[in-house]
């Protein structure tokens, strides 16, 4: 974490166990982990480690079954605009425009004032999207779509971003293109953000830092913080600096040896 920055998440001590008919499931045990303010941590690990149910639960979308989540020094209990949330499907609506799509989130909150308006076209200009704010989901490629929803996101401008493997359903030239964008619209903005994502390159390319996380139940396995070098490139141009490899090799080992240990949860 930087050392010189506020907290913007915390986790201190969380659990969480999901309960249905079949019985009781640990998903995450003893997880304490801070972010900081403006940092880009990455969460990797096998299925069944529970880097989705970290990312609810910073969200106020689940509440821990034990410990405390903190966002900006303040409990979370519920959903707050002060968290923002970017799922691998962009789930547009077909019948708005881009530009009412990517207002959406601002006009459910009732804060869609001139300023608001604004924004959200500055963001669509960032994102190379202002000529078609008058066009339809279906009129645009999936990298577009993908950049909408980020729009959407940003525009209520919230502290903190939740990225759910928002790249995996994209074409790989797609995808570098993206990771690029979002890397430069972020950092301009100074937000916090944390990815969960399967893709160790991605990870090293975009993130300060990565928490490789160990399955049934999820807990932290490691902290490993990504060379400044490659850290202060943009994600297309981090791949090819030195120690990129080495790095890659030395997540790939957590991997290995998880599944080894017969770790690693099927599925």
């Amino acid at each position: 974490m930087r050392a010189s920055a506020a907290v913007a998440v915390e986790l201190e001590g969380v659990s969480h166990v999901y309960v249905n008919s079949r019985g009781a499931f640990p998903a995450l045990e003893e997880i304490s982990l801070q972010v900081a303010q403006g940092e880009f941590v990455s969460l990797i690990g096998p299925s069944g480690c529970g880097k989705t149910t970290l990312l609810s639960l910073i969200s106020g979308l689940l509440t821990p079954t034990a410990g405390l989540v903190r966002v900006a020094g303040e409990p979370i209990e519920y959903p707050t605009s002060r968290v923002g949330y970017m799922l691998q499907q962009d789930y547009l609506f077909p019948w708005r425009t881009i530009y009412e799509n990517a207002s959406l989130g601002l006009e459910l909150m009732g804060k869609l004032d001139s300023a608001a308006k604004e924004l959200v076209l500055e963001l669509l200009h960032d994102m190379g999207l202002s000529e078609f704010a008058d066009r339809y989901p279906h009129q645009l490629s999936g990298g577009m779509r993908q950049r909408v929803a980020l729009v959407r996101t940003l525009a209520t401008e919230p502290d903190i971003l939740l990225l759910d493997e928002p790249f995996s359903a994209l074409d790989y030239q797609t995808k570098l293109q993206l990771e690029d964008l979002v890397a430069i619209t972020l950092r301009m903005r100074n937000k916090t953000a944390i990815l969960v994502t399967h893709d160790i390159t991605e990870a090293i390319a975009m993130s300060d830092r990565i928490v490789v996380l160990q399955p049934n139940p999820g807990r932290i396995k490691a902290f490993v913080d990504v060379p400044a070098a490659i850290r202060e490139t943009l994600p297309f141009q981090a791949r090819e600096k030195p120690g990129f490899h080495d790095l890659f090799h030395k997540l790939w080992g957590f991997f290995h040896e998880m599944d080894v240990r017969g770790e690693t949860a099927n599925g």
